[in-house]
Order: C-alpha cells, then sequence, then structure tokens
C-alpha cells in the first residue's frame, strides 16, 4: 500500500509506518495544491492520504475519489503530538475503504 502524507504532517511520521511505502507532499514536489487537485494527483498514484486537514470532507466529495484519506486530529502538527497516533492509524489502514474518511484522534 502506497500513503501520501499531507504537507502538514512532518515527513519523519514516514518511519512509524513499517511495511508501507510513504511519500511526502513537499518531496514529491506538490505543495501548495489544493484539496481537490491533491486529491486527484494523489489517487493516481497512492492508496490512501494522510492529513490533518479534517475539514477536506466538507471540502470535498470524498466518494469520487478513489483514494481513502485519514485525518488525525491531535493538539498540533508537531511530531510529538502525532507520533503518538500512528499505531491507530496503522490499524485504521488495514481496513480503509476509497472514497471515505477515517478520523484518528
Amino acid at each position: 500500500m502506497k500513503i501520501l502524507l499531507d504537507e502538514n504532517l512532518d515527513c519523519r511520521l514516514s518511519r512509524d509506518l513499517p511495511g508501507y511505502e510513504v511519500k511526502s507532499v513537499p518531496l514529491i514536489g506538490w505543495a501548495g495544491l489544493k484539496n481537490g487537485a491533491l486529491l486527484t494527483e494523489a489517487e493516481k498514484q497512492f492508496d490512501a492520504l494522510l492529513t490533518m486537514d479534517s475539514n477536506m470532507v466538507h471540502q470535498q466529495n470524498l466518494a469520487n475519489y478513489r483514494i481513502a484519506v485519514i485525518a488525525l486530529k491531535a493538539r498540533s502538527n508537531r511530531l510529538a503530538d502525532t507520533r503518538p497516533l500512528m499505531s491507530k492509524v496503522l490499524a485504521a489502514l488495514a481496513s480503509a475503504k476509497t472514497g471515505t474518511l477515517t478520523l484518528i484522534s
């Protein structure tokens, strides 16, 4: 499974997702893409998008995209706040379905 980390997340989170191919939005040159354009590009190459943008479900009709979206709800996007959620993310990835949003807090 290929996972894309949104630009609002630290790329070092990839270390906490063993067994997955993980790329970061800024590192592949997609920084600054709006949500719709990001989802359109991401669904071509990735199975899941990991983000802190829980409003994405209100901005986009995720059912129109062939990618699962997992949104983290943490105090901040600092690594110290998001890293503890990675065990829940790993569990969610096992059952993630395209076109849906999973909220992890």
